[in-house]
């Protein structure tokens, strides 16, 4: 049996996602994050040598990073499947099958280094240090936001907003790989950007994600998505 090593509050809630639409029946690993540092425990370390989540184990293979672990289960499990499924993976040579590979990198390559940096940002000065060295640390980190990290976002969501202003998924017409790829970082995206009510668009995405019945039992498997603005 496919065995998932699930962090809470991370990229494999998506996988879960997946899992739940293909009705793939899986062995669920939790692992609880660090409660100071919010990172990942040492016992994924010993699962692959990244030390991060997600990671699957299937046929005897360790398969690590969202995106390989998607299109792995997509491949191997997804060929063939019924009704909107049919097209988790374009055909190639397509709109939609260019449109699927974009954002299967976009969600990792691009969207995701701003939404790491603005939770950096905005939990570094919360973090121990001498008293008269905080101010400084809110100081700096609140200018990089503004004039760095906040100004990327927005222009993310915007662009995201004018394609799903077009499109109901991401690669068009049908749910695809890159939907679940998205999944994790929209909802990272909406949570900690200001203003982010003004995408109704992405708002609207994300509502029709939330409201499958297979995404809400992959939440009722592994939790909450996303931490936090």
């Amino acid at each position: 049996m496919l065995t998932v090593h699930h962090l809470e509050t991370s990229r494999s809630q998506r996988v879960l996602w997946l899992l739940e639409e293909l009705g793939v029946a899986y062995d669920l690993r939790r692992y609880a994050r660090d409660p100071r540092t919010r990172l990942a425990p040492p016992e994924l370390q010993r699962i692959h040598p990244l030390g991060k989540s997600p990671v699957i184990e299937d046929g005897g293979e360790v398969i690590a990073e969202s995106g390989a672990i998607i299109e792995h289960i997509a491949e191997r499990y997804g060929a063939g499947a019924p009704g909107e499924l049919a097209h988790l993976v374009p055909r190639p040579g397509t709109p939609e099958h260019r449109q699927c590979r974009f954002w299967m990198h976009y969600a990792e390559g691009s969207l995701m280094n701003w939404l790491v940096m603005k939770l950096v940002f905005k939990t570094l000065p919360t973090q121990p240090m001498p008293f008269f060295v905080r101010p400084i640390a809110y100081a700096i980190c609140g200018k990089a936001q503004k004039k760095l990290v906040d100004p990327n976002l927005a222009t993310a969501l915007a662009f995201m907003e004018e394609h799903l202003s077009r499109n109901a998924w991401f690669a068009g017409d049908a749910i695809s790989i890159a939907d679940f790829q998205m999944s994790f970082a929209v909802e990272a995206a909406l949570s900690r950007t200001s203003g982010a009510g003004e995408f109704t668009a992405v708002h609207a995405w994300r509502d029709r994600v939330n409201a499958r019945p297979a995404y809400q039992r992959a939440i009722a498997q592994g939790g909450p998505v996303v931490m936090g603005g």
